[in-house]
């Protein structure tokens, strides 16, 4: 991957919107300042871009990663399998994992991401305690914060390229001294999995005494099983008494996809009425859930429609990238739209709007897109609509974070012609 220094750019030429308008855009510094029809805006030559016809988009967000975790998958070797046969992988192997090592491949991730157009991430990162019973004793403070120092180096790294926030994701068994040590270092949001406790409830209110203590936002896995405890109605009906100046969002929610409908209702009503995000995570959920069930085998999706329907804000991500949680993955956003037109019957539109606009609503970022007023943060792909962006996913792309051009792959592609091919079959 070849690197270059990001280029400050005040003009997109030709540029093709998902409505079918041919346009041009201006930029001035971070934001979006004009749009009018192609060839009417000028700009000075080493800061104009001509896309040439291609489609300009809100760059995506992605709302939930795991960049500690990613691309371990050729180093742990893991066996195949749901999440609790992932979780004993990656627990062993993170004894061995140094600063250096996580961060080597936080960073190429995020790049990867960035490449492909996602311009923003929340990751979580695990708070290493090294305990796998409440009866172990857990980890040096130190030994517990690898994952968080390494991506707090990393976020500060690449703050020119892209927006990187941090959750603190911590497991039941985390120490609150350990949770409050990674939040020390200046990790963003507090997280953790209360659907893993023995006591789901009561870890929820733990993770969100910490959070109303720190004055932070929360970001929960919820949920994260087809037949478990749902916990999350308790977390939208305690986050409303929290401080609204912070985001709330649950990613997963996994078993609402599988309540009643009597139950599906009264809980989606609760977390409608918080204004809490919710967080599908196609691609993992897909190969984590189900291993339990040979035929008939359930999606491991959230209630999507159900959720849209009552005017809850629906984000998604990728989640886990080649690591035992999930073996393969692009880090690519068109990869996750084009799983929610298959797996959540939405439409490409809709889809595209879940991995983008609404992912930066859920992460509580400005609006982006190429709109006057909005944050120039902006994907250009030779595709013709969205429908074809999400279907391809083209290669090409050109890449703005913040008016600026960060990323630019290209592509030639070259095929025989039939006729020619035709002709040189000997008689």
């Amino acid at each position: 991957m070849d690197s270059s220094v990001p280029r400050p750019i005040a003009l997109l030429r030709s540029a093709l919107l998902p409505d079918g308008r041919s346009v041009d855009v201006a930029i001035d510094g971070e934001t979006v300042s004009a749009v009018a029809p192609a060839g009417t805006l000028a700009a000075p030559a080493e800061e104009t871009i001509d896309l040439g016809g291609r489609l300009l988009l809100t760059a995506p967000a992605e709302p939930h990663a795991h960049l500690d975790k990613a691309l371990s998958a050729d180093v742990i070797r893991p066996p195949l399998g749901d999440l609790g046969a992932a979780i004993v992988s990656w627990t062993a192997h993170a004894t061995t994992m140094t600063v250096e090592d996580i961060a080597d491949r936080a960073r190429t991730a995020a790049l990867t991401l960035l490449a492909a157009g996602t311009t923003a991430v929340r990751s979580h990162v695990d708070v290493l305690s090294g305990r796998h019973s409440a009866a172990d004793r857990p980890a040096t403070t130190e030994q517990a914060l690898r994952g968080a120092r390494a991506l707090v180096q990393v976020r500060d790294e690449l703050a020119g390229l892209m927006d990187i926030e941090l959750v603190a994701l911590a497991g039941p068994l985390a120490p609150d001294e350990q949770v409050e040590a990674v939040l020390d270092l200046g990790v963003d949001l507090v997280g953790g999995a209360p659907h893993l406790a023995e006591d789901p409830l009561a870890d929820v209110d733990r993770l969100l005494a910490i959070a109303h203590r720190r004055g932070l936002g929360v970001d929960l896995h919820a949920d994260e099983s087809l037949d478990g405890p749902v916990t999350l109605d308790h977390y939208a009906r305690a986050s409303r008494s929290l401080r609204r100046d912070r985001q709330y969002s649950a990613g997963h929610c996994v078993r609402l996809g599988t309540l009643g409908p009597e139950r599906l209702a009264e809980v989606v009503a609760d977390v409608a009425a918080a204004d809490l995000g919710v967080i599908t995570l196609p691609i993992t959920n897909l190969y984590l859930q189900g291993w339990q069930y040979p035929v008939a085998t359930p999606r491991g999706l959230t209630a999507i429609q159900a959720l849209l329907d009552a005017g809850v804000r629906v984000a998604a991500g990728a989640d886990n990238v080649r690591d035992p949680f999930n073996p393969v993955g692009r880090s690519d956003a068109f990869e996750t739209a084009s799983l929610l037109v298959s797996a959540g019957h939405v439409t490409p539109d809709q889809a595209y709007a879940m991995v983008s606009d609404t992912a930066r609503s859920v992460m509580g970022l400005p609006a982006a897109g190429p709109v006057p007023g909005r944050r120039a943060d902006l994907l250009a792909v030779a595709a013709t609509s969205v429908t074809d962006a999400v279907a391809n996913a083209p290669a090409d792309r050109i890449v703005l974070s913040r008016g600026r051009l960060v990323a630019r792959t290209e592509v030639r592609r070259t095929v025989a012609a039939p006729a020619a091919a035709a002709a040189a079959v000997p008689a």
